[in-house]
């Protein structure tokens, strides 16, 4: 058992500092402005031995009306009827302001224990600020610095102290998750004001998160868990996604790296679009960021009410889908309407079944028999007048799914019998819409230099290149060396050896030097001089009588 801890104050007194510090990662935006954070979010955390369920809350504000400020009061309000212990956090450098006397009467109606903290308390710029927050009512104020991580042994004590009526859980080891009880990840993204708030909000059947007319209200990556007919489920909402050009400040920088984030550790993504503009280049670049990411992939169509031509405009849109984004062909496509619920009994059975063919597993002997009617029906190309020969394709891995063909000349496989290999794929085996992978590679040659058939008789390179003349000097040299039995005695008698040539030796540096070279002549004894060319000369008047 965990304990449930609502972090709370006014705007931009670094409540999502501190939730980062507990949790141990950037998971929420920061930023010098008031007002990032609008949506709750959870996440586990650590406080020495402690082990808490945080929840980072917008800022209050003593609005009542339907703005936006007043929505996100409401998202607080509801975040302390959760928690077990809240942790009121102030500017100790502003001091108490009167939004924290405000706030501090709401605190103090509600039965629940209150840690009172001062953030920004590092040097001594916070020491007053400290001071003024005994007038709270909560008791002593913890100094501490979120940013620098100090006083948080202090905020350990005192979040002891304040939940030692009701006990405190240490060490509580999560029990091993099964791959069945592990949830689904399920991303929503599009672009701003597509509906994908509302969209998980009538999905969980709660007010869960901010909604609104306004166009780019969720900042952050926000986590859901949910669950559909027994089986866990982890829905995420993602900020609005718009064009690169038009992205500008270095806060929407941060919600787009979340996004894209949230893409990255998601299995399912579902594409929120607006009904009036589906398909847009924004929409296209989406779903190709998605594929591309290797993820499978649910069209979206909201606010579908509105539509007055139902019929027509989705046969329109399902021919859109398959001629501009022909990599995900046979991806389902779901027109529903979030605010009135129709259409929205089809989203989750279309959720399921994309999950389940971007977790399939082919079997290899299915595979070759499939490639064998493929190259039949359809043969690779020649290239350069020798033909691609495919042999043999496995899978290697599932989600998403990725095959690994050999084929002779792997390198030359055109793209377009890539992609013919793809399509045929789906429809042979049922995998329409998920992303795909088919990697292509040639297999070694046995008998190269250092293959499984390799040996030293049959590797000839070197000894086909080689001049016959070196072979025969490299084999005298090789011979030389070895002194016959005459040798051997005058070496016991100690006499120096002087070893003849071999006969047939000619040496080619003496040769070009124009120098006679002595060559031995067998039994008769002798020498003869030999010409530059390597003719024996006859005429000489020092040679040998015949």
């Amino acid at each position: 058992m965990t304990v449930k801890v609502a972090i709370v104050g006014r705007p931009n007194v670094g409540k999502s500092t501190l939730f980062n510090r507990l949790v141990g990662k950037r998971l929420a935006l920061v930023d010098d402005r008031p007002g990032v954070t609008r949506d709750r979010r959870y996440a586990d955390g650590r406080l020495g031995d402690l082990d808490l369920t945080l929840i980072d809350t917008a800022g209050f504000e003593d609005v009542s009306d339907q703005s936006l400020e007043a929505r996100m009061r409401t998202q607080t309000e509801r975040a302390l009827d959760e928690a077990d212990l809240a942790l009121f956090v102030m500017d100790a450098r502003e001091g108490v302001v009167p939004l924290d006397r405000i706030f501090a009467d709401l605190l103090r109606k509600r039965d629940m224990p209150v840690v009172l903290i001062a953030n920004k308390a590092e040097g001594r710029q916070g020491d007053h600020g400290v001071g003024e927050a005994a007038a709270l009512g909560f008791g002593e104020a913890v100094p501490l610095s979120a940013e620098h991580g100090e006083g948080m042994a202090d905020l350990f004590a005192a979040v002891v102290e304040a939940l030692g009526e009701q006990g405190v859980p240490f060490g509580d080891q999560p029990d091993d998750e099964s791959e069945a009880s592990k949830p689904i990840r399920i991303a929503v993204i599009g672009r701003p004001n597509a509906g994908k708030s509302t969209l998980i909000n009538r999905l969980i059947g709660d007010e869960r998160l901010l909604t609104g007319p306004e166009a780019g209200i969720t900042r952050d990556a926000i986590a859901v868990q949910w669950e559909y007919q027994g089986r866990p489920i982890r829905l995420v909402d993602t900020a609005g996604l718009r064009r690169k050009a038009r992205v500008q400040e270095g806060l929407e920088k941060l919600s787009v790296a979340d996004t894209i984030r949230a893409i990255t550790f998601a299995e399912v993504v579902i594409l929120a679009m607006d009904r009036a503009n589906a398909f847009d280049t924004q929409d296209l670049q989406l779903a190709d960021l998605v594929e591309r990411e290797g993820r499978a992939l649910i069209y979206c169509v909201t606010k579908w009410d509105m539509e007055e031509e139902p019929q027509e405009r989705l046969a329109e849109m399902r021919e859109t889908a398959e001629r501009m984004l022909p990599q995900l062909r046979g991806a389902p496509l779901i027109a529903l309407s979030a605010h009135t619920g129709r259409g929205m009994d089809r989203l989750m059975p279309a959720v399921l079944k994309a999950h389940e063919t971007w977790s399939v597993k082919v079997k290899t002997r299915d595979l070759n028999d499939w490639l064998a009617m493929a190259v039949q029906r359809h043969p690779p190309p020649a290239v350069n007048g020798r033909r691609i020969r495919p042999k043999y394709m496995a899978q290697t891995k599932a989600r998403p799914p990725t095959f690994v063909l050999f084929a002779s000349r792997a390198s030359q496989m055109p793209d377009s019998y890539r992609r013919y290999l793809i399509n045929s794929l789906r429809d042979s085996f049922d995998l329409p819409g998920t992303p795909m992978r088919v990697i292509i590679k040639s297999g070694a040659n046995p008998y190269a230099e250092g293959g499984d058939k390799a040996g030293p008789g049959r590797f000839k390179g070197a000894a086909k290149t080689a001049p016959r003349r070196v072979a025969k000097a490299q084999k005298a040299e090789s011979l030389s060396g070895l002194p016959g039995k005459a040798l051997e005695e005058k070496a016991k008698r100690g006499k120096s050896i002087k070893a003849k040539p071999l006969g047939g030796l000619k040496a080619s540096a003496a040769k070009k030097a124009g120098t006679k070279v002595v060559v031995g002549k067998g039994a008769r004894g002798g020498a003869r001089q030999v010409s530059r060319s390597g003719r024996v000369r006859t005429g000489h008047k020092g040679g040998p009588k015949r």
